[in-house]
C-alpha cells in the first residue's frame, strides 16, 4: 500500500514546487518516461533513488510515506467499506491517490469519521444508561406523582372558593410541600441530564455519594474518632434497642461531622445526593458506635472474618458487619472486601469498596453470581469461586435475609448481602475455598463479557 502512495505524493510535490518532469528526472539521473511511470504508481521505487527524489523535492522519507500514511490508508479503507456509505460510490481503490494528492483532506475525512464513531459510542452509552438506570425512571415517576398531588389540591381550592380558611391553609400547605419536593426531584433530574454526556463525571445522586465513599476509601477517621467514646455508653443488651440507641447517638453527636463531610465534597451537588450521603454516613456512624474499629479489626481476625459469627458477637445484623468490613483501612495481611446488596428483582442497590471487581452500574450483572442464587436458600451462606474472563479470581459470599413485617399470610421479601474478595485475600478468611472446589466461570455482565458459548447469555457483547 505504501508504494501506491509514493508516486502520487512525488507527483503532487513536484507540481507544488514547480519542477517539470524532465527537470526532476535529469536531477536524479533517470528518464522522464520512467519518472512518469513512478508518479502514476506503475513502477515501484525504493532505496537510493527514493532518497534522491526526496532530497530533490526537499522532503523527508517520512513525508513521502511512513507509518502515519499507512495508518491513514487503513483507516480510509475501513471508512470506504462502512455499510452507511455502501450507496455513495466511494472509490476505495483510489484511497492512495487521495492521501498522496490531498493529505490534509484525507486526514480530515479520517478525523470526521473518528469523531462520528466516538459520538455514536457516547450516544449508545447514554442510551444504555438511560434505559437501565433506575434513577431516571424513579425520578420521572416521583415528578408525575407530585404534579398529580399539586393538581388535585389546586382543583379543590378552585372548586370550593368558600372553604373554611383552616382547610384552605391546609391545602396550600400541601401544595407548598409538594412543590418543594418536586423542585428537589427536578434539580436531581436536571443535574443527571446536564452531566449525561460527560462519561468522566458522576451523573446520578447515587453516583455522587459513591464518589464520596470512593474518595475516602470507604473509611472516615473523623467519624471513627468521635464514635469510639460513645460505644462505652451502650448498656442496652437487646440488639434492636442497641441499634436504636446508637442511631440516636449518631444523630445527636455525629451530625456536625457528617454535615461537614457532605458539604466539603465537591462532587455532591444535588439535595437528593446530600440527603442520601447523610443517611449512609449516619449508618456508618452507627456501625462505628456499635463496633469500634480497633477492636473490630482484632475480633474479625480472631473469627477469620466470619460474618455470621461477628454478627452474633456484636449483636448486630449481617449487613452492618459487612459495612464495617469494607471500612477497615488498608494494612498488610488484612483482606479487602467489596460489598453488594441486591433486591428480589436482581437490581444492585448498594455498592461499597469496589476494589478490582468489575460491577455494572447501569445494566444487569452476570446471572451466575452467587448474589442472585442466595435467595433460593434464604438465611444461609453461599460461597462461590468465580473466574472472570480477565483471569481474575474472586470468592463471593452471599446471604439472603428477610426484610419487612412477618406473620401468617404476609409475603416474605428478601434482600441479599454479598461480600466479594480476591482469592488471595480469601485465604485469610473462613471462606478460603478448598483447592478442589469448583471454579465457576462468570463475567461482569453480558455486554462486557466475551464468553460467547455461555448458555446464560442474553445480550451480545458491546465489543467484538
Amino acid at each position: 500500500m505504501l508504494e501506491s502512495i509514493l508516486g502520487t505524493r512525488i507527483r503532487q510535490r513536484r507540481r507544488e514546487v514547480g519542477i517539470t518532469q524532465a527537470a526532476l528526472a535529469r536531477k536524479v539521473g533517470i528518464s522522464p518516461s520512467y519518472l512518469n511511470l513512478i508518479e502514476w504508481n506503475k513502477r515501484r521505487i525504493a532505496g537510493q533513488l527514493l532518497r534522491e527524489i526526496a532530497e530533490a523535492l526537499d522532503l523527508s522519507m517520512e513525508d513521502l510515506g511512513g507509518v502515519a500514511e499507512r495508518r491513514l490508508q487503513a483507516t480510509l479503507a475501513e471508512i470506504a467499506h462502512l455499510p452507511v456509505l455502501s450507496s455513495a460510490g466511494v472509490e476505495a481503490d483510489r484511497t492512495s491517490e487521495l492521501i498522496g494528492r490531498f493529505p490534509g483532506w484525507a486526514r480530515a475525512v479520517a478525523a470526521l469519521a473518528d469523531s462520528e464513531r466516538e459520538a455514536s459510542a457516547k450516544a449508545q452509552i447514554l442510551s444504555d444508561r438511560m434505559s437501565n438506570d433506575p434513577f431516571l425512571g424513579e425520578a420521572i415517576h416521583r415528578m408525575l406523582t407530585r404534579i398529580a398531588a399539586i393538581r388535585s389540591a389546586a382543583e379543590i381550592l378552585v372548586e370550593y372558593p368558600d372553604a373554611a380558611s383552616d382547610r384552605r391553609d391546609r391545602f396550600l400547605g400541601m401544595i407548598n410541600e409538594e412543590v418543594r419536593v418536586l423542585s428537589d426531584v427536578g434539580e436531581a433530574l436536571a443535574n443527571y441530564l446536564d452531566k449525561a454526556a460527560d462519561s468522566q463525571r458522576v451523573m446520578t445522586p447515587l453516583d455522587e455519594v459513591e464518589a464520596l465513599f470512593d474518595a475516602n476509601d470507604n473509611h472516615f477517621p473523623e467519624i471513627e474518632d468521635a464514635a469510639e467514646p460513645l460505644h462505652e455508653t451502650l448498656t442496652e443488651p437487646h440488639p434492636v434497642s442497641r441499634r436504636e440507641l446508637a442511631l440516636a447517638m449518631a444523630a445527636d453527636h455525629l451530625r456536625p461531622i457528617i454535615d461537614g463531610l457532605v458539604e466539603n465534597h465537591t462532587q455532591i451537588e444535588t439535595s437528593t445526593a446530600r440527603e442520601r450521603a447523610r443517611r449512609l454516613l449516619t449508618n456508618y456512624g452507627v456501625g462505628a458506635i456499635l463496633m469500634p474499629m480497633e477492636t473490630f479489626i482484632r475480633r474479625s481476625a480472631d473469627l477469620n472474618y466470619d460474618i455470621e459469627a461477628l454478627a452474633e458477637a456484636y449483636s448486630v445484623d449481617v449487613q452492618t458487619v459487612c459495612h464495617r468490613l469494607t471500612a477497615i483501612p488498608r494494612q498488610p495481611n488484612v483482606p479487602r472486601f467489596t460489598y453488594l446488596q441486591a433486591n428480589a428483582a436482581g437490581t444492585v442497590i448498594e455498592i461499597l469498596g469496589r476494589e478490582d471487581l468489575a460491577i455494572p452500574r447501569y445494566a444487569a450483572a452476570c446471572p451466575l453470581w452467587a448474589l442472585y442464587r442466595a435467595q433460593q436458600s434464604p438465611e444461609s451462606i453461599i460461597r462461590q469461586r468465580a473466574l472472570f474472563p480477565s483471569g481474575d479470581r474472586f470468592v463471593f459470599v452471599a446471604r439472603a435475609r428477610h426484610v419487612g413485617p412477618s406473620g401468617f399470610g404476609r409475603p416474605r421479601h428478601y434482600l441479599t448481602d454479598m461480600l466479594a474478595m480476591s482469592e488471595t485475600d480469601a485465604a485469610f478468611t473462613v471462606y478460603a475455598p478448598d483447592p478442589s472446589a469448583i471454579v465457576e466461570e462468570v463475567g461482569p455482565s453480558c455486554r462486557l463479557c466475551d464468553r460467547r458459548a455461555c448458555d446464560h447469555r442474553v445480550e451480545d457483547p458491546l465489543f467484538e
